[in-house]
This record gives C-alpha cells, structure tokens and sequence, in this order.
C-alpha cells in the first residue's frame, strides 16, 4: 500500500495527502516529525537522510520533497488530468509549484512561525512585520493571476493548485493581514468544497 510519512499538521504533509485524494489513492499515513518525533531514527533516515517530512513509499519507490510527491502522483494516476501532457501547459503548472516553494513560502515563514511555533511572550513581531510587508505583494500578484484564470493553469484544476491552495491555507489561517483578495479567496473557497479536501484543511494550524 502507499504510505505517505508526516503529521498532517504540516503544510508539505497536507500537499501529499490532499493529492493521494484527489486521485482516489487508498494509502497509509503514518505520523513522523514535531512531536510524535521518528525523524532521527536510522529507520526513517534510510528513507529520507533529510530527516524531514513527507516520505513517500510505494511500493519499492522511495520519494521526498513535497512538491515532487505532487507530482510524481499526479503523474502515475492523472496523466493529462491533474498532470497536464501538453509541453507549454504542463511547465506553466511547474512554474507555480516552484513558485510556491522558493518565493512564496519563504516570505510568508517568519509570520507563521511567530505566530504559531513561538510563544506569544517571546515573539518577535518586527519579524511579523517584515514577513507580511514580504508576503502581501506576492497575493496582489496571486491575485491579479486569479483575477483571469478559474484555476492556476490549464482553466481547470491541475497540480499547481495543490502547493499554493496548502499556502493559502496557511496563510489565510493566521489572520494577520488587513487586505483582502477577493479572486484568491473565490479560488481558495472552489477548492476547500472539494470532497478530498476533507481532513486537510479543517484542522488547525500546528
């Protein structure tokens, strides 16, 4: 059976399990890192030396890095559905993954570990400050991206939804920002009705 290793508390955990549901995937999740710990043990970091989550297994087929089990999913299960075949469509989908990885969340990961891992005595809210200073340009992008399209690529939901509505999630979870995205939050409320969503975006922050 597919096992996919991570609490589902974590934002790149969510990505995997939301994805598994989406293709209708039966799996085993099996909680690692924060507190139920697993991560360090010889076991786990034969899997994954990063000793971080998620791992992937299938089968014989060991994978990590979130956006990549996203990928590799959508590929094996929803060739030309969730994984686009067409060239162009399909790196317009990748373009907004690794968006998400290497622009969006590191701007926005101060305000949430302020805000949520560090006690609210000893948070450092120029720190806050700074991070959604970061992260409100980059939703006025996001927005004027959803302001013409229903969905991140291709008119229909694809894999580049899956990061940036688990962002989203997150973001939107925190409460920090005083502006308003009316596109990005007609998107976020298209995917948070959808069936496989349950379980990946009722639970709180962690």
């Amino acid at each position: 059976m597919l096992r996919i290793w991570g609490r589902i508390t974590s934002i790149n955990v969510r990505k995997a399990v939301w994805t598994a549901q989406e293709l209708g995937l039966a799996f085993e999740r099996i909680d690692a890192g924060g507190a139920f710990g697993i991560v360090k043990t010889p076991e786990y970091m034969a899997l994954n030396p990063n000793s971080v989550i998620p791992t992937l297994v299938d089968g014989d087929f060991v994978l990590w890095e979130s956006n990549v089990i996203v990928r590799y999913l959508c590929a094996k299960h929803s060739m030309g559905n969730l994984y686009p075949s067409d060239l162009q469509e399909r790196f317009d989908a990748e373009r907004w993954m690794d968006w998400q990885q290497t622009t969006f969340s590191p701007a926005g990961r101060d305000a949430f570990w302020q805000s949520i891992r560090v006690a609210e005595a000893e948070r450092d809210h120029k720190k806050i400050e700074n991070s959604v200073a970061a992260t409100e340009p980059l939703l006025d992008r996001l927005e004027a991206h959803l302001s013409k399209h229903p969905f991140m690529a291709c008119g229909r939901l694809t894999m580049a939804d899956i990061p940036l509505a688990c962002e989203i999630h997150r973001w939107f979870g925190l409460n920090i920002s005083t502006k308003k995205w009316p596109h990005i939050e007609a998107w976020y409320a298209k995917i948070f009705a959808r069936p496989a969503s349950t379980g990946v975006f009722t639970l709180p922050l962690a």
